[in-house]
């Protein structure tokens, strides 16, 4: 197996170059040059693999000739062993024929640990065999960051600074940064929104000088391999409600859409899928998108679900790609258009492509509170605002007969709620409670660094910080 970028001008490339480099050399992101495919009958003899069986087999299909299925298992394995349910990603009904698929049982109590615990595992591996370093540069609207410095703090070959905008993720996920201390592992908050700490992050890639003399290497969902533990957990959810003989949908609470592009894959690789929703916040650029068939970015707006307070969808870039039948110098044309004024349009056949599967849905934050509390009324369930805004969605589109009301919806759950938990309260009255590896969280010291909202700055800080 080898990769491309969505730009055309870098690759094809291995596996592990695809890994370390991050984001590809022209500013694109990588995927593979075909994409595996499972028939019917290999996916019926999945169901009674176990989640770590599971994502060896699954994984390993993208880094066929680098690392086999059976040491994929072993990475699975190791990354999943200190989840707290034995089913790794539990799903639970929540309605008639809507599901959670609750994705906050790992280390830091959101969907980014499937990814993360597995990234720092397979980055050691091929570090190690290479006898380098690396410097990981990252950027997070909230979950990204304590994910990755806490699946990565403590590692000899590896640096990791995460970049946050400052005041604007929750108190609980800025001190799951701040309170790790383990040499390497930087939490920097920088004054700006979460667009500001991703263009940064790219643009220091872009800095192709910059890059090599720091060896810079990406965990954002940029890099292909955040991606491919996220394709597990929408194979496991759908064999659970009857697939490959049922056809399922997914409701996916997003901002970057990294998320429901693994689930995209899914589909590719021959998961029976009716539709995915693509649940937002008040920041709709998604949204706006499925609707108009345009592309444009506004001011990020802060709101209950601060992950999702994104107006620069990365990952949709990959999307993009093959909607233009993988057209790497018209999606470069696209993207430059994007980063120049702010917005770029589709042809109306390239939109009716995307919403053969997909599409679009946002819910302000009167909303959230409302999805918050009625959930908790008929149900007793607490979810947090981001796995609300996915509920929603999954809701709306029974009723509205988006979704066939015999195929079961599966919504996401990406963060527990005790990540939000002023939000949480205001909404149904229940403060939730951390769960007890948290449990005195908030009375952690805090290590950060701050940067201004400049790549100057910023690369001046990781010169002076790195080891």
């Amino acid at each position: 197996m080898e990769f491309i970028s969505t730009r055309g001008k870098d690759g094809p490339i291995s596996f592990e170059t695809a890994l370390l480099n991050g984001l590809a050399r022209d500013g694109g992101l990588y995927l593979p040059v075909s994409w595996p495919c499972f028939n019917l009958d290999e996916i019926r003899q999945m169901r009674d693999l176990s989640y770590s069986d599971l994502a060896g087999l699954i994984m390993s299909r993208f880094t066929d000739g680098e690392i086999n299925q059976v040491e994929m298992t072993s990475l699975a394995r190791q990354s999943y062993a200190d989840f707290t349910h034995p089913d790794v990603a539990p799903l639970r009904p929540v309605a008639e024929n809507i599901h959670i698929l609750e994705l906050f049982h790992g280390p830091t109590i959101a969907f980014k640990d499937y990814a993360m615990q597995f990234l720092s595992r397979v980055f050691d591996r091929a570090l190690t065999r290479q006898n380098r370093t690396a410097v990981i540069l990252g950027a997070t609207s909230g979950d990204t960051g304590s994910a990755a410095l806490e699946a990565f703090k403590g590692r000899d070959s590896v640096d990791v600074f995460i970049l946050f905008p400052e005041g604007r993720v929750s108190p609980v996920q800025q001190k799951q940064m701040t309170s790790i201390s383990a040499k390497g592992a930087h939490a920097v908050a920088v004054s700006g929104d979460f667009d500001d700490c991703q263009d940064m992050v790219k643009a220091c890639f872009n800095d192709v000088a910059f890059r090599d003399e720091m060896k810079l290497s990406a965990v954002n969902s940029i890099n292909w391999a955040r991606l491919m533990p996220q394709i597990v957990y929408y194979f496991a959810s759908a064999l659970k409600v009857g697939a490959p003989e049922q056809t399922v949908a997914f409701c996916v609470p997003t901002g970057n859409f990294g998320n429901v592009f693994a689930g995209w894959v899914a589909a590719k690789m021959g998961l029976p899928v009716e539709k995915f929703i693509v649940a937002s916040n008040r920041n709709d650029i998604l949204t706006r998108f499925f609707v108009t068939g345009t592309m444009q970015r506004r001011s990020v707006d802060p709101s209950l679900s601060p992950s999702m307070d994104i107006q620069v969808s990365s990952n949709f870039e990959r999307l993009l790609f093959e909607l233009l039948d993988r057209d790497g110098v018209e999606v470069a044309r696209l993207m430059k258009r994007f980063a120049k004024s702010g917005s770029f349009d589709v042809a109306e056949n390239v939109l009716q492509a995307a919403l053969s599967l997909f599409s679009g849905f946002c819910l302000d934050d009167d909303g959230t509170k409302v999805e918050i509390r009625s959930t908790y009324q008929q149900t007793g369930m607490v979810i947090d605002p981001h796995s609300a805004v996915g509920l929603a969605g999954a809701r709306q589109a029974r009723a509205s007969g988006l979704v066939s009301r015999d195929t079961p919806i599966i919504s996401l759950a990406c963060a527990h709620p005790a990540k939000f938990p002023d939000a949480v309260q205001s909404s149904c009255g229940i403060y939730p409670e951390l769960p007890e590896h948290l449990a005195n969280l908030m009375q952690r010291d805090d290590v950060m660094l701050t940067a201004e909202n400049d790549m100057e700055a910023v690369q001046a800080l990781l010169r002076a910080e790195r080891r």
